[in-house]
């Protein structure tokens, strides 16, 4: 599987201090995001405080760029007001070093004062027209331009001062990457030698030849600009890099090599519940980026405010249990800790207490997983899709929370990563609704097929390619053992499948007849070798009510299941199934993706966990040992993300598969700090987990015969 850099304790304790692997040891991140008014009123001490008694290891901390926090030598850019003979930001870094902790420099290039944009009219983004764009936010301050010379000659110059200045191993840019397309002549000029073009007018319009130049044009030279910065600071600390967030870009957005060679570690900065957000998503971050990238480590960016999306309420405090659970299903699903604070002053310390805990937590399972990797048997497929109009993707959200519910172990597969080296660590791959494939894609997902791999899919899977055009027929039909008969229709009303021949699918559903069907229905014909389990009841009335009955006999398939000659199965549902779980929520949709994977799984659950509770569990191997987290994620307000308080779920019974070579077991709770009592039977080991408050980890260590 490889090894999982994001836990791994031992090579992470070689991460030394101002040592190119530096990155590996940081673990624990505190950043404290000053404001204008800090200097000189908040408390240093405090910070340092927090700090240590969160067993933090590495530090972000404000430094320049819109604002200096440090006394600066250089012409516009803007010291703090309050500075004076002061410096927060060195007091900061001395006390961060004091307990050996790594420490990065946060510079936000985004915007300038006035002064400057008087002075540097050449440094700031344009309209179309030509007029500067003021700062939506603050009057007066003025938005720059990414491709001109303020990112390009200003921010190196300020980043060169403060790895000069200070003992830093880093420095990390924010809001780097622009707000909409900015017409400066710098970005005129650019874009008309390099493709020929005028800059397009307006954003995401497919038809316009501008817009499909700017896009690549767009990430070549944001590429560039990361790696001009990255060299600038190397040079002068050669351990020292130059990492510009992602988290308004995203990896796909930037050249892949150019990651693999500047990126060392990655952050995401989605900070945490925007609006109605399932508390698994804090997770699910963190499958997705180690997607892109398994061998760097990762961390996830949770703010101690509310984070919704059309507020702006950052100098507040959330809930402390969402806040901790937040932290803890990230780095149980593998991505690192890091907490922001908005404002060195605390006018509400209730943040404190759930970043202590939750960080120490993660402190003291970090030693019992190094070396660990993460594992699945069941991987679901992302490729980039577009979010609908309630800004969600909900044919991934459904697949992804009936999979949570289901209580199986699963991976993210990036589909800029969809290779056969990715695809050979599962046994299953689940395409949801609206997965869009290239050609390319469809030829590695039929070779994993071939190989033996288990495939579920449903509805417009593989009809689609890369850009969103439906094809003349499901590209991976023959896979499926399906062909198109008529494209997706819909909305449809009052649709049912009914359960039809025998089939392992139906002894879920023990005492129905038919269920609730789709509102989005492909028309498919099987092929000969196929089975039906479910097929479509044919249209009938939903108004009046006396005309609600059906007119005809069940008839075109609604799920098509084939046994494949390499040795796997797939399962092609066709119509909306995770979407319209998602919007739903009938737990029949639910019922029906759990049975659809196991069923293509082709073998018992390799851990399974019986018990109450909305659970989101994670599976690790590592010498000789096989850890599972399991975290409490039961709450009255869960798939709307508040969490007012933490609410206990236990006894919980586990079941796990022994390894080829081992005929017994032991077994740890690690947060309990107890040894559990374990029951071999039928090959598998069994132990009771009393009770889970937000997380518990059991390891299970292989005992007899050639077990490690």
């Amino acid at each position: 599987m490889g090894r999982d850099l994001q836990t791994d304790a031992g090579t992470a304790a070689a991460g030394g201090l101002r040592s190119p692997d530096w990155h590996l040891g940081a673990t624990r991140w505190t950043q404290l995001t000053l404001t204008e008014n800090d200097p000189g009123r908040f408390d240093p001490g405090f910070w340092i405080d927090v700090m240590r008694e969160s067993r933090s290891n590495a530090a972000c901390i404000s430094a320049g760029g819109y604002i200096a926090f440090y006394p600066t030598r250089i012409p516009y850019h803007h010291r703090s007001v309050h500075l004076g003979d002061t410096d927060p930001f060195g007091a900061l870094v001395e006390g961060a070093r004091s307990l050996d902790m790594h420490v990065m420099a946060r510079v936000d290039p985004h915007a300038v004062h006035a002064d400057a944009a008087r002075a540097h009219p050449e440094w700031l983004a344009r309209t179309a027209d030509g007029d500067p764009v003021e700062h939506w936010g603050f009057p007066d301050i003025w938005l720059t331009d990414p491709f001109g010379p303020y990112n390009r000659d200003f921010i190196t110059e300020v980043a060169r001062e403060i790895v000069t200045d200070y003992d830093v191993d880093a420095v990390f840019a924010n809001r780097w990457q622009g707000h909409g397309i900015s017409y400066s002549e710098a970005a005129q000029r650019a874009f008309r030698d390099d493709t020929g073009l005028d800059l397009p007018l307006r954003s995401g319009d497919e038809t316009d030849p501008a817009w499909r130049a700017y896009v690549p044009w767009r990430r070549r030279r944001l590429t560039e600009l990361v790696g001009l910065w990255d060299e600038a600071v190397r040079d002068i600390r050669p351990h020292a890099r130059f990492i510009p967030n992602l988290g308004g870009v995203g990896a796909w957005e930037l050249d892949r090599d150019m990651l693999a060679r500047h990126y060392p570690i990655f952050f995401i900065d989605k900070q945490g519940r925007s609006g109605v957000e399932a508390p698994w998503s804090a997770g699910r971050n963190g499958k997705r980026s180690r997607a892109v990238f398994r061998d760097r480590p990762i961390g996830l960016i949770t703010s101690v405010g509310p984070e919704d999306h059309r507020y702006r309420w950052k100098d507040s405090v959330a809930p402390g249990p969402e806040t901790a659970t937040w932290i803890v299903d990230g780095f149980a699903q593998g991505a690192l800790p890091w907490f922001t604070k908005f404002n060195g002053m605390v006018p509400d310390r209730r943040w404190v207490r759930p970043i202590v805990e939750s960080f120490t937590l993660h402190a003291r399972l970090e030693p019992e997983l190094a070396g660990t990797a993460v594992t699945a048997d069941v991987a679901l497929l992302e490729t980039g899709d577009r979010p609908d109009e309630e800004g969600t993707r909900g044919h991934q959200d459904g697949f992804y929370h009936a999979l949570v519910e289901a209580r199986i172990p699963f991976e993210i597969v990036a589909g800029e990563n969809l290779t056969a080296d990715e695809l050979s660590r599962f046994k299953v791959l689940v395409l949801p609704d609206g997965t869009r494939l290239s050609d390319g894609q469809c030829r590695t997902v039929r070779a994993f097929a071939e190989r033996g791999g288990g495939l579920v899919a449903a509805h417009r899977a593989s009809l689609d390619d890369e850009s969103g055009a439906p094809r003349d027929a499901l590209a991976l039909g023959d896979v499926f053992g399906v062909d198109l008969a008529a494209q997706p229709r819909g909305p449809v009303k009052n649709n049912y499948i009914a359960l039809a021949g025998e089939h392992p699918f139906h002894r879920s559903l023990d005492g129905a007849d038919r269920i609730i069907g789709g509102t989005e229905l492909t028309g498919v014909t099987e092929r000969p070798g196929t089975e039906v389990p479910f097929r479509f009841v044919p249209d009938f009335p939903d108004l009046p009510m006396e005309e609600v009955y059906p007119r005809a006999e069940p008839g075109p398939a609604a799920v098509v299941t084939r046994e494949l000659p390499g040795g796997g199965r797939s399962v092609y549902a066709a119509f909306n199934l995770g979407s319209l779980f998602w919007e739903a929520l009938q737990p029949d949709h639910g019922v029906l993706v759990a049975d659809a994977v196991r069923w293509a799984l082709g073998a018992p659950d390799r851990v399974t966990v019986r018990g109450p509770g909305l659970l989101d569990l994670a599976l690790r191997e590592g010498d000789g040992a096989l850890f599972l987290s399991v975290v409490n994620l039961t709450n009255p307000m869960a798939l709307k993300g508040p969490i007012r308080e933490i609410i206990p779920v236990g006894p919980l019974e586990v079941s796990v598969a022994l390894p080829e070579g081992a005929d017994g077991a032991r077994a740890r709770l690690l947060v309990s700090g107890a040894d559990a009592a374990v029951r071999i039977e039928d090959g598998r080991a069994e132990v009771v987990v009393p009770s889970v408050e937000l997380l518990e980890t059991v390891r299970f260590t292989w005992t007899g015969g050639g077990a490690a």
